[in-house]
């Protein structure tokens, strides 16, 4: 029997075969795939949640967060037959030119758009990942090689099927997209180790997860750590929008990375008893500094380690700030770099709001929910990176591409 890292190997030789085929291919035959990969997921909705129910009955010891991710049911799934349909109608970003210019030497030079190549994706919980990952990965060019979490082994198979159905219903290669089905961790270092097969890792999953593939990757890897994101309230939000506004960044759904953690509330802003009520009142632990603590007494007292902590659950801590500097300087001590909000009508304030917070997203008057890929419009996303390199937010078609300069010359030579 061949080792994992022989085993890995061999699914990268298939895979950068059928990166060279896609990069040449048709956009219009990667569309029909994921068209007929949506077909397929309507189609076999039954045999999709059955093996989720499967999952979530051997889940039993996942925490909250990691249930609501898993789960599945008709609303799900018919939304992730609906994103391949958003992505297979998006404009490919294959040979867009991002500039051209034009050397005094009549040398004409364009940066044109292309695949990346090999994708490795290694996820937890998420089946709509397996979907999501291989319809990006597709529609931009690249071959990718999916590694679910074992919580998650039965749908991510179902789903899996129905990506194959796409590819084989327009005779593109199945390598184009593949699953490692065994549960074995030892290909999962296989995998990192995969420097010259694999081009690019994206871990998608909790913190310990992508600590430990950015330690051992020796392929580049694209990553977002811990959504630690923050609301602050200022002293001129609107209160029937501020509550409205946090309520949801908490508690529309406490298991996304979107969630807010933290709230801040200037110390001028009149309404922070009815913020910190409803919250509490819709069953959200609260944990707070002093201040907060003397608006209500559920309020617990916050450690030092609360203020940096991802719940995702119905906790959050809330402090009370001393104005924007003090928010801000908060925000830059205890955030992820993830997302960021302000709720606020004072437009000044707003704009160094937005300017000053160093995060991948930050929102004047939106619920930090928002931060998520489908919502700006790119059908689906891999994740939200948080680095500073190469993509950073939502990371969808356009952020699983490169360029590569293209010289156009009317017989120039430098002599």
């Amino acid at each position: 029997m061949t080792g994992p890292e022989d085993r890995i190997a061999e699914m990268t030789q298939r895979a950068r075969a059928a990166a060279a085929e896609l990069a040449r291919a048709d956009p219009a035959r990667t569309a029909d795939a994921l068209k007929a990969a949506s077909a397929a997921v309507r189609a076999n909705a039954a045999a999709i949640l059955a093996a989720n129910a499967e999952d979530m009955a051997h889940g039993t010891e996942l925490s909250p967060a990691m249930r609501d991710r898993l789960a599945l049911n008709e609303d799900r799934v018919d939304g992730i037959a609906a994103a391949l349909e958003k992505v297979a109608a998006l404009p490919t970003p294959l040979g867009a030119m991002i500039d051209e210019t034009v050397c005094p030497n009549g040398l004409k030079l364009q940066r044109v758009r292309v695949p990346i190549g090999v994708i490795g994706i290694i996820y937890e919980s998420r089946p709509n990942v397996t979907a999501d990952a291989g319809a990006l990965a597709l529609r931009s060019g690249n071959a990718v090689i999916l590694r679910g979490g074992s919580e998650a082994r039965a749908s991510n198979r179902a789903l899996y099927a129905a990506m194959l159905d796409g590819l084989k219903a327009v005779g593109l290669p199945e390598a184009a997209i593949q699953l490692v089905h065994d549960p074995d961790r030892a290909l999962v270092t296989a995998m990192l180790r995969a420097a010259g097969g694999i081009d690019l890792i994206i871990p998608r999953g909790g913190k310990s997860l992508v600590a430990t593939v950015q330690a051992e990757a020796r392929v580049p890897v694209l990553a977002h750590l811990d959504g630690n994101n923050h609301v602050y309230v200022h002293g001129a939000a609107d209160p029937a929008m501020a509550k409205a506004i946090v309520l949801d960044a908490k508690l529309r759904r406490t298991g996304v990375c979107g969630a807010m953690e933290t709230l801040l509330i200037d110390v001028d802003y009149p309404g922070a008893v009815s913020l910190v009520e409803a919250l509490l009142d819709a069953g959200c632990e609260l944990r707070g500094d002093g201040r907060a603590q003397a608006i209500d007494p559920r309020v617990r007292a916050a450690t030092s380690d609360d203020w940096n902590t991802e719940y995702l659950d119905a906790i959050a801590t809330v402090g009370i700030v001393d104005h924007i500097d003090a928010a801000l300087a908060h925000i830059a001590a205890h955030g992820s770099h993830h997302t960021d909000a302000i709720v606020t009508e004072d437009a000044a304030t707003a704009a160094r709001f937005t300017a000053e917070v160093d995060s991948a997203i930050v929102l004047h008057n939106a619920s930090t929910q928002f931060a998520d890929g489908g919502e700006f419009g790119m059908g689906a996303e891999i994740g939200i990176a948080t680095g500073r390199l190469h993509a950073r937010g939502p990371v969808a078609l356009e952020g699983l591409t490169t360029y590569k300069w293209v010289g156009l010359g009317t017989g120039q030579v430098r002599g």
